[in-house]
């Protein structure tokens, strides 16, 4: 089983809400940690752009953008199943649609501990695969709604597009595979120390905060009923077979379709519940938080990614 040391700070940060500690983060930290990750995951995948030609990763952006934008359709049947409304149905399966950067950090460092390489351009899957699944998300509650409920949503399109386009998350990826890409090797030298080095020791921190909040989310578990545990427990798996089978289909390596099988079975919980809130607004966002921070997030990085690379290398040979 592949366990990194950083997922423990996460669980010392569950621990301690639970113990009802006064541990916290100042919230000016916890913005600053953020906008660091971002932006050392979008320099790294640029780093790595720079030193191939672009128009051959063509195939994998189109790929991953159909994976996230699919995502959401393929969960509302389910979702409806379980009794859910046709606005929370389709915010969560925006949430699922969408991707968490934290995960993708923890697998690629679960990754780099266990020795396996994966193709050092996935930052490039994470900044293009944010968006797609919010849109899917609010088509989806736009068309069912009427169609079910006659009624008309008109979600505010302009502020929802600023949102998802020129959020902190996708600005800082984006920017940071660009800037990446622009500066090379030899230009983001005498950054490497800032950027790099301390990449591992800044998640920790993160997660340590993230560990706090989760721990939170779980009082509410209670309150939403045992679907909340389903879903987030139950989906992550069967997504993660589907990001195995676009990773294989896109010739990846096995530490490339672990990372995209994690991505896959990831949640958002930045961009999602922003974007969710503007476009469609009757949408329960507790209940989305809750799935996506409260319950996938920790199954993922505790149980599910080590599951995820495992499957990998079975069916990677």
């Amino acid at each position: 089983m592949v366990f990194d040391v950083v997922i423990l700070f996460f669980l010392l940060g569950v621990f301690a809400r639970l113990a009802k500690s006064d541990l916290r983060l100042p919230e000016a930290l916890y913005e600053t940690l953020s906008i660091y990750l971002l932006l050392a995951i979008g320099l790294k995948g640029g780093l790595e752009l720079s030193k191939q030609p672009v128009l051959q990763l063509v195939p994998e952006v189109i790929a991953v953008i159909t994976l996230s934008f699919l995502i959401p359709f393929l969960l509302f049947p389910l979702l409806r199943l379980l009794r859910l409304s046709v606005a929370d149905s389709a915010s969560i399966g925006a949430h699922f649609g969408s991707v968490s950067v934290v995960t993708f950090a923890v697998v690629t460092a679960a990754l780099m501990r266990a020795g396996i390489p994966h193709e050092e351009h996935a930052a490039l899957w994470v900044a293009v695969m944010e968006a797609p699944g919010i849109v899917a998300g609010v088509l989806i509650a736009k068309l069912f709604a009427e169609k079910q409920h006659g009624s008309d949503i008109k979600p505010q399109w302009g502020g929802l597009v600023h949102d998802v386009f020129f959020g902190k998350s996708v600005l800082l990826l984006i920017g940071g595979l660009v800037i990446g890409y622009i500066g090379g090797v030899e230009g983001t030298q005498p950054i490497k120390a800032l950027f790099v080095d301390p990449f591992k020791g800044v998640l920790a921190l993160f997660l340590l905060e993230l560990g706090l909040v989760a721990g939170g989310h779980l009082a509410l578990l209670r309150q939403y009923g045992l679907r909340v545990i389903l879903i987030g427990v139950c989906i992550p798996p069967v997504l993660a077979l589907i990001g195995i089978a676009c990773g294989l289909l896109l010739d990846l390596s096995t530490g490339g379709v672990a990372v995209l099988a994690t991505l896959a079975a990831s949640a958002s919980y930045i961009a999602a519940p922003t974007a969710m809130r503007i476009a469609v607004p009757e949408a329960n966002a507790g209940l989305s938080i809750t799935i996506a921070l409260g319950v996938v997030f920790p199954f993922n990085i505790v149980l599910g990614i080590p599951i995820y690379i495992g499957m990998a290398r079975y069916f990677s040979g």
